[in-house]
Formats: structure tokens, sequence, C-alpha cells
């Protein structure tokens, strides 16, 4: 069995999650409103679910601003993160869990070594021709030492 080809790939900003936390704000904005299209008469109920929806937009879309940006890097044995685009920053050694996979676009919980979690949507149209390489390595099983063989069993 052959390792995954190494690569490198860029992380940033993803439209697509903007785009869904805005779909779904609009949503929620959408329910509330429906709800106070009702025969009883809108009250505080009411007015908290807007600011609800309102406010989850808000938190999605500071989260969305804040998000991590950088490069993932696998070079066939192990996986690392680079914070930033510049090439001198340091490399902080982890792994990916994948959360979600729609084909062009992946949702990856990166899991450090020294601890601490991120998530990242990667998208196929931010480099193309290395999204294949990338779904390879994130496929793959990290290379892991084999202990030695124990004595086979006696019958």
């Amino acid at each position: 069995m052959h390792a995954a080809p190494s690569v490198n790939y860029p992380v940033g900003r993803s439209a697509f999650a903007l785009a869904l936390a805005a779909g779904l704000t609009a949503l929620g904005l959408l329910v509330a409103a429906a709800w106070t299209l009702q025969p009883v008469p809108a009250g505080w109920r009411q007015a908290l679910a807007f600011a609800a929806a309102a406010g989850c937009g808000a938190v999605a879309l500071a989260a969305w601003w804040r998000s991590p940006t950088g490069t993932l890097r696998w070079n066939g044995v192990a996986w690392g993160w680079q914070e930033g685009v510049e090439e001198g920053g340091g490399l902080r050694p982890g792994h990916p869990e994948i959360a979600l996979d729609l084909q062009n676009r992946l949702l990856l919980r990166w899991q450090a070594e020294e601890g601490g979690a991120r998530w990242f949507w990667l998208e196929r149209a931010r480099a193309p021709a290395h999204w294949e390489a990338l779904r390879r390595a994130v496929y793959s099983r990290a290379g892991t030492p084999v202990p030695p063989a124990g004595e086979p069993p006696t019958a």
C-alpha cells in the first residue's frame, strides 16, 4: 500500500461557510417573522426570537471573520498547521478529523498535539490542482510505528 503524496493546502475564510451562516440567519429571521403574522398579537416572545436569530447571525459572522488562515501540510508521514501566509511561521503538529465531506468542500477539525482544536472549511476552488492530493492525504492513515512481533502462539 502506498502512502498519500505530500501536499500543502491553503486555508482561509470560506465563502461557503459565510453563505451557510447567512442562509441560516435569514431562515431564523423568516421563522420569527412568520410567527409574528399569527393571529395571536406579537409580544416579547417574538421580539426575543428576532433578537436570538440576529444575535446568532452576528456570532456566526464574527466567527467567520476570525477564521484561521494558513497552510495545512502533509509531508507523507505527518500533518502540520502553519498559521498565517508567511513561510517562516512555525509548523504545529497535529492531525485532521473529517467532520463533513461535501466532495468540493471539507469541514475538518484540526486537533493539535499540544492541545486545542480548530475548525477549517477547505474548498476545492482555493487550490484545484491540489484538491485530490489533499483528499487522499486526509483519508489516509498517518504512518504509525509497528511494534515488534511477539512469539507465535503454540498449539
